[in-house]
C-alpha cells in the first residue's frame, strides 16, 4: 500500500494516470466537428452485384474494402424502385409521393429534359442545409430530378437551385438512346406506335391524292389537305422529338452551361472520375459534400475499353467492375489529401437491378440474389433492398454487420445531425439519424414500419417487431409475371404498378422476412398464429401513415412529363443544339 502511495505520489505518474483517464476514446466525435461526406450511388446495381454482399464472380474488391473496414447494411431498402422517385426520396428524406415525385399513370420517371416536372423547389435537400451550415457541395453524376418550369433557362429544378455549389453530370439519365450502336430504348412502345401511325396516315394521304389525280376515287381536295396537314403533324411529332433523342436528352452539364450536346459517351467516365477527384483536391481545407451519383450501371453500360472482356458476366459485369475502380480511384484520392479519418463514406444504389433488361441472349440488367422481383416492383424486395455501406475510420466499428431495417431516406438526418444542422420542422421527415445505430449505442433500427410503394399505390407494408426481432411484410398487391413464375414482367419490360398487370391480395400475402427473405413461402391464418393480429397491425400503421399525407401537385402527370420544345436546353440557338466545350475544338 505504501508503495502505490509513493507512486501516486510521484510528480511524473500522476499527470500520466489523469491524462490515461482524460484521454478520449477512438469513437469519440467531440474532436471532429463537421466531417466531410463522400456519397456514391449506383445506378440500377441490384444487391447481388457487389462480393460483400454474395457475389463471388463480379471483383468489387473497393466496395468490399469500405464494408471490411465500416458498417455493412443487409435490410437497406429503397423508397422507390426507380431512378426519379427514389433520388427524389434520398435527397430530401421523405417519401416521393411527399413531394409529388411518384406517379398516378404509367409514367414514373422524368421523361425528357424539356419536360416541367421535377423535384419542387419548395423542396429541402440535404445539400440545401449542409450549404447553410458552410459546407461546400458538389453533385457529379446523374440527376434525374427535372430542369426547366416554364422556360429554357429558368432552371427551377436544377441542382444549383436544390443546394449544390456546383454540377457536372447528366441532368437526365443514361439511357440506350445515347449510344448511336444501341438499340433505342426510351418510349420504345409509344414510339412504335406513334410511327406506324404516322406511316398509315402517309400512305393514306398518298393512295387517296393518286385516286384523285386518276379519276378511281372522289375525293375533295379539302380532305386530302387535312389528311397531308395530319401526316405532316404526326411526322413532326416523332421526328423532333424521338428522331432527336441524343440532342435532347443525353447531355452533360458543368453548373448551368451544357458542355456536350449530345454527350461524348467515349470520354463520360473518365470526365467523371476527373471531375470527381478534383472537387476533393479543391476543397480538402474546409468541409464538403460530394455527392457521386454514378451513370454506372445503367444500359447502356458505358464501359472503357480497359475494362472491356474483363469480367465473367460480359458487359453488365465489366461495367459493375469499372465503376468498383471508380470507388477505389476516389478513396485514394481521399487518402492522398489526409482526408480518411476525417471524411464519412456511404455506398448503395438507387434500387435493385433491372431484370428485364435483354437483347437478344444478353443480359444487360443486375442481378438481386436471393431476393425476388427486381427494378420498377414496389413490393418485392429484389426491387427495393439495395447495399448499404458506411465507413467511418475511428467513428464507426470496422467489419461491423446490422441486421435491421434502414432506408436510403435515413441519409438525410444523418448527414445534417452530423453537419451541426436541424431538419425541417415544417414537413414530415420519414428518415431517422442512422448514428447511434451505426455507432452501436443503439441495438435497434428506428424504423418500427416501412411503407412500399409503386408510383402512388402502396403495395406492400413491413413491421419490424423489436422485441422479438421478426420482420412482418405484408404485400397488398403484387405485379403478374410473364411468363408465370419468372420473377419478372418479361413481355412488358417493366412490371405496372396497377390494372390488369396486378394482383390484388386480401387478405394480404404475409412473410416474416427474417426466416423468409425470399418470400417463397406466404403465412396463412392456417399456418401462422399471429397472423390477424400481424395484418392488424399493419393495417393500423398504414391507416396512420396515410393521415400525414397532404395533396401536393404532381410532378409526374402527363402534362409534366411530355416534351415541350420551350423548355429544351440548348447550346446554340433552338433546334439547332450542339456543342462540345470538352473536345480539343
Amino acid at each position: 500500500a505504501s508503495f502505490l502511495f509513493l507512486c501516486f505520489r510521484s510528480p511524473l505518474v500522476t499527470p500520466l494516470i489523469f491524462g490515461l483517464l482524460l484521454q478520449a476514446p477512438p469513437t469519440q466525435l467531440s474532436t471532429i466537428t463537421q466531417p466531410n461526406f463522400v456519397l456514391f450511388l449506383a445506378d440500377d446495381l441490384g444487391i447481388g452485384d457487389v462480393g460483400c454482399y454474395g457475389n463471388d464472380t463480379i471483383r468489387t474488391p473497393n466496395i468490399d474494402r469500405l464494408a471490411k473496414e465500416g458498417v455493412k447494411l443487409t435490410q437497406h431498402i429503397a423508397a422507390a424502385p426507380l431512378c426519379t422517385p427514389s433520388r427524389a426520396a434520398f435527397l430530401t428524406g421523405r417519401y416521393p409521393l411527399r413531394s409529388g415525385m411518384d406517379a398516378v399513370n404509367d409514367y414514373r420517371v422524368i421523361f425528357w429534359n424539356a419536360g416541367s416536372g421535377g423535384l419542387p423547389p419548395n423542396e429541402t435537400t440535404f445539400a440545401k442545409i449542409l450549404q447553410q451550415q458552410g459546407y461546400h457541395t458538389g453533385l457529379i453524376g446523374k440527376w434525374h430530378q427535372g430542369v426547366n418550369c416554364e422556360s429554357r433557362n429558368d432552371h427551377c429544378h436544377h441542382p444549383l437551385k436544390h443546394g449544390f455549389d456546383y454540377f457536372y453530370g447528366m441532368p437526365f439519365t443514361l439511357i440506350s438512346d445515347c449510344q448511336p450502336t444501341e438499340t433505342p430504348e426510351m418510349d420504345r412502345a409509344f414510339r412504335r406506335k406513334l410511327w406506324l401511325s404516322t406511316q398509315m396516315i402517309g400512305l393514306i394521304t398518298l393512295t387517296a391524292v393518286f385516286g384523285r389525280l386518276t379519276g378511281l376515287i372522289s375525293v375533295p381536295w379539302k380532305t386530302l389537305t387535312c389528311l397531308a396537314g395530319f401526316s405532316l403533324l404526326l411526322f413532326i411529332s416523332w421526328f423532333s422529338s424521338y428522331g432527336f433523342i441524343r440532342y435532347w436528352n443525353c447531355i452533360m452539364m458543368r453548373n448551368h452551361g451544357i458542355t456536350e450536346q449530345p454527350m461524348v459517351t467515349d470520354r463520360t467516365t473518365s470526365l467523371i472520375l476527373r471531375e470527381s477527384i478534383s472537387f476533393i483536391q479543391r476543397n480538402k481545407h474546409r468541409p464538403f459534400l460530394l455527392f457521386l451519383s454514378f451513370l454506372h450501371s445503367h444500359t447502356p453500360l458505358l464501359t472503357t475499353e480497359k475494362f472491356l472482356g474483363m469480367s465473367r458476366h460480359g458487359l453488365y459485369g465489366d461495367n459493375v467492375e469499372e465503376m468498383d475502380w471508380m470507388v477505389g480511384q476516389v478513396l485514394d484520392a481521399i487518402d492522398k489529401e489526409g482526408l480518411k479519418e476525417t471524411t464519412l463514406v456511404y455506398f448503395a444504389s438507387d434500387h435493385g437491378g433491372w431484370l428485364e433488361r435483354q437483347e437478344g441472349e444478353r443480359q444487360l440488367g443486375g442481378w438481386n440474389g436471393i431476393y425476388k422481383g427486381g427494378k420498377a416492383m414496389g413490393g418485392w424486395e429484389g426491387g427495393i433492398r439495395v447495399p448499404g455501406i458506411f465507413r467511418w475510420p475511428g467513428v464507426l466499428p470496422a467489419g461491423t454487420v446490422i441486421d435491421e431495417p434502414t432506408s436510403l431516406m435515413d441519409i438525410y438526418p444523418t448527414v445534417v445531425h452530423l453537419a451541426g444542422g436541424a431538419v425541417p420542422q415544417d414537413r414530415v421527415i420519414d428518415g431517422r439519424d442512422l448514428l447511434p445505430l451505426l455507432r452501436g449505442a443503439a441495438a435497434h433500427s428506428e424504423h418500427e414500419f416501412l411503407f412500399h410503394y409503386c408510383g402512388v399505390h402502396l403495395h406492400a407494408a413491413r413491421w419490424h417487431q423489436r422485441d422479438t426481432g421478426a420482420v412482418w411484410k405484408a404485400h397488398y398487391v403484387t405485379p403478374i409475371f410473364s411468363p408465370p413464375g419468372a420473377g419478372a414482367c418479361y413481355d412488358r419490360g417493366f412490371c405496372p404498378c396497377f390494372g390488369e398487370g396486378v394482383t390484388h391480395h386480401e387478405p394480404p400475402l404475409l412473410f416474416e422476412l427474417s426466416q423468409d427473405p425470399s418470400e417463397a413461402k406466404p403465412l396463412s391464418a392456417d399456418t401462422e398464429p399471429l397472423f390477424d393480429t400481424v395484418i392488424r397491425k399493419i393495417g393500423r400503421a398504414i391507416e396512420e401513415h396515410r393521415r400525414t399525407l397532404t395533396p401536393v401537385p404532381e410532378q409526374l402527370s402527363v402534362s409534366n412529363v411530355v416534351w415541350k420544345p420551350w423548355l429544351q436546353p440548348c447550346c446554340g440557338m433552338f433546334p439547332f443544339c450542339w456543342c462540345d466545350k470538352e473536345g480539343d475544338n
